[in-house]
């Protein structure tokens, strides 16, 4: 009798400690619209996905990092509230939840073989840990624009402001090579994205009219790429909350536009090619 009210007692302590079902497991394998909701990139079918049944899903720890960094600097940038300096007073948001967060979830995505998700995740994440490191004072970056040795009187200068303008028209161009990719995946990244390139645009506008001492037109172009920056965190929001309530099998369901059955891949035109010969 004891033996057997141990059994039970250990059965019921075994139910406590279970796991609880995520639609992750629920899911494998996983249909193709909930994996183009939990994952940033479209389903491949070399990739097998065992190590999906066994790690979490890293796609929204990273938006969740991405929109703690984007959605405050947006409001920032368009100076609501009187705020302002470039963000100085949260570059530890930047840095960790910008930056980290980011660095880590893209590990994540590489790890299980979601390339593109990692590629994005690695790209931001360095951009916010650049964002945040440029504006503290023990990387000096004004410091070989001045004359004086003085960092922050060296960023200031038409030199300077020239050259980080080039750093994001390069980026604008970095991410509307994601945008042409993200065609693939759904309408929520590919809007971000597009919005992103005018944001970087803007930006670099406004980086090149300072050079040129045009301080009200480029506030004015900051203005707008603040008010872009802002509105392409509205389809972030969006895939970070449909693949939350994916991730805990919630009952509502919240569509986030998938491309990849409108946009065929390469592989998909193949096999539908063989099957009509």
């Amino acid at each position: 009798m004891m033996s057997s009210g141990s059994d039970i007692a250990n059965e019921k302590q075994d139910d406590r400690l279970r796991q609880i079902q995520t639609a992750e497991s629920v899911l494998l394998p996983i249909p193709r619209e909930a994996f183009e909701k939990l994952y940033l990139t479209p389903k491949h079918p070399s990739v097998a996905g065992d190590l999906r049944k066994q790690v979490g899903n890293p796609t929204p720890i990273s938006l969740m990092g991405f929109l703690l960094a984007a959605t405050p600097n947006a409001c920032i940038m368009m100076g609501w509230r009187g705020a302002g300096g470039n963000g100085g007073a949260i570059l530890p948001v930047f840095i960790f939840f910008g930056g980290m967060v980011q660095i880590l979830g893209g590990i994540g995505e590489w790890i299980i073989g979601n390339t593109f998700s990692s590629a994005l995740f690695f790209t931001y994440g360095t951009f916010w840990i650049v964002q945040g490191a440029g504006l503290m004072p023990f990387f000096a970056t004004g410091l070989h624009y001045s004359t004086t040795g003085n960092a922050l009187e060296g960023m200031e200068t038409a030199s300077f402001a020239a050259t980080t303008g080039f750093y994001y028209a390069i980026l604008a161009v970095l991410t509307f090579v994601y945008m042409i990719c993200s065609i693939r995946t759904n309408v929520c990244l590919f809007s971000a994205l597009f919005l992103l390139v005018i944001t970087f645009g803007c930006f670099a506008g406004s980086f090149f009219q300072l050079a040129l001492g045009e301080a009200a037109l480029a506030a004015r172009l900051q203005l707008v790429g603040g008010a872009f920056n802002f509105a392409l965190c509205f389809p972030i929001w969006h895939i970070f909350i449909a693949q939350i309530l994916e991730s805990v099998d919630f009952p509502i369901t919240i569509p986030v536009g998938d491309l990849s059955s409108v946009i065929l891949g390469r592989s998909q035109k193949m096999r539908q090619k063989s099957s009509e010969e």
